[in-house]
């Protein structure tokens, strides 16, 4: 799941995905390069990550399920260049 909240030229991001087990979970996209990055657990149990982005722009991304490729769900996705499937975020 994505929450979006844009104030002003910035937009506070929040990434949130559960997992079904005891999976290694991470978040990589175009804002950091494609770096993973770790994310934090709630008491649900549910990952999640807060980032602040430039706004009116548009971020692909996607998460690192145990080193298996995932897009998010409610959101459009995109082709990448490996074959693969990106999540598209616009705001």
């Amino acid at each position: 799941m994505v929450k979006v909240t844009k104030k002003g030229a910035k937009a506070w991001v929040t990434f949130s995905i559960l997992p079904n087990g005891d999976e290694s979970i991470s978040i990589c996209g175009e804002w950091n390069d494609w770096q993973d990055e770790p994310m934090k657990i709630k008491k649900s149990g549910e990952l999640y990550i807060t980032k602040i982005l430039p706004s009116d722009k548009e971020y692909q991304f996607g998460y690192r399920v145990d080193n298996a490729w995932q897009c998010e769900d409610e959101l459009e996705s995109v082709d990448s260049p490996f074959g693969t499937k990106n999540s598209l975020l616009k705001f």
